[in-house]
């Protein structure tokens, strides 16, 4: 039992070590979640920051992936895009809802708006060297008007589209739509470094936004 608490102890250090060694200057912790990522049956360490730095919507926020290799810590990938700032929830203020890791899935979900709401889950698997977004779903809208759903498989390219209407007097009926969209490469590295993707879909002429 004491050689367990022992070894448990020495693994605990080292992590909090490595976490001190590439923390960002004057950040902070917003959540620490663990688990298996490249498929070696050994958790990395995934760790969002608050940093200090100001961007136009509040602290830009940090995520970095830690790796165990040969007993030390080291980072598999960070990236200050793939979070949005700490304002950028408008009205709802902190846009950031959590992540988790589901069968080697890292997953991101964000949300905010005021009256009108959206939300949105970006899923990255780790392939070709980095962390590729192969899935993205979100919804939008405000009760009463009306309400879409978006599930983008971007290993597919397959979007399933569906927008249910209630105020069909000024937004006209429901809609729904299949299409593929091919061709869109995006990491954690470049997810918000450009504007806001945008195409139409072709059939209802919907706006999608990634």
């Amino acid at each position: 039992m004491k050689k367990i608490l022992l070894a448990l102890s020495v693994v605990f250090t080292t992590f909090c070590y490595a976490q001190k060694e590439f923390q960002p200057a004057g950040s902070e912790v917003i959540e620490t979640v663990e688990g298996d990522l490249d498929g070696d049956k050994i958790p990395e360490k995934v760790i969002i920051y608050n940093t200090k730095d100001e961007g136009e919507l509040g602290k830009v926020r940090e995520i970095q992936i830690l790796k165990k290799s040969g007993g030390t810590w080291k980072i598999l990938a960070k990236s200050r895009n793939a979070i949005l700032e700490s304002a950028g929830g408008g009205m709802m203020g902190d846009p950031y809802q959590g992540t988790t890791i589901e069968k080697g899935i890292l997953n991101i979900t964000q949300a905010g708006g005021s009256s009108w709401k959206w939300g949105y889950t970006d899923k990255y698997r780790f392939q070709n060297g980095r962390f590729e977004l192969i899935g993205h779903s979100s919804e939008n809208g405000r009760p009463g008007d009306y309400w879409t759903e978006v599930d983008f498989n971007l290993s597919t390219g397959q979007i399933n589209y569906k927008k249910e209407v209630e105020n069909t007097k000024e937004y006209g009926q429901s809609k729904q739509e299949v299409y593929i969209k091919k061709g869109l490469k995006i990491d954690l590295q470049n997810r918000h470094q450009e504007k806001q993707r945008k195409f139409i879909l072709p059939k209802t002429k919907e706006d999608i936004y990634l």
